[in-house]
């Protein structure tokens, strides 16, 4: 494979999500409001990448299937929470959370496909 073709990394795309969800929260205001949203993004968009390395060191496809859908639960509380600073206009412009939001929309598209086949193959095997 030549060097300029980028191998798809899960993990690092998580990685990379949570560090721009802090860059975000920092941009917040030092309000009340975006002090309690500051910390609500940071705890559900950086916490995906790390429960998404521990389903990769699951016992069990239950397991696994168990912890992809915690990534994916935070995934969705993130973009709610991303959504709510757009509307809010908490940083502005607002266009600056386009791409977050995009990111999330497809990370969330991952992880709900991710989970649908270990589930059928979960469901083959018991069957």
């Amino acid at each position: 494979m030549s060097n300029d073709r980028r191998v798809f990394d899960l993990e690092e795309r998580l990685v990379d999500f949570a560090v721009r969800i802090i860059r975000a929260a920092e941009s917040l205001p030092k309000t009340r409001t975006g002090n309690h949203i500051s910390g609500q993004i940071i705890r559900c968009g950086t916490s995906p990448a790390p429960n998404y390395g521990e389903a990769q060191g699951a016992e069990s496809r239950s397991d696994f299937i168990h912890k992809m859908k915690v990534c994916l639960k935070e995934l969705r509380e993130t973009r709610i929470w991303l959504l709510m600073i757009v509307k809010a206009n908490l940083i502005k412009p607002t266009s600056k959370l386009e791409l977050l939001i995009h990111e999330s929309n497809e990370l969330i598209s991952i992880f709900v496909t991710s989970v649908k086949t270990a589930k059928q193959r979960e469901n083959r095997r018991i069957s």
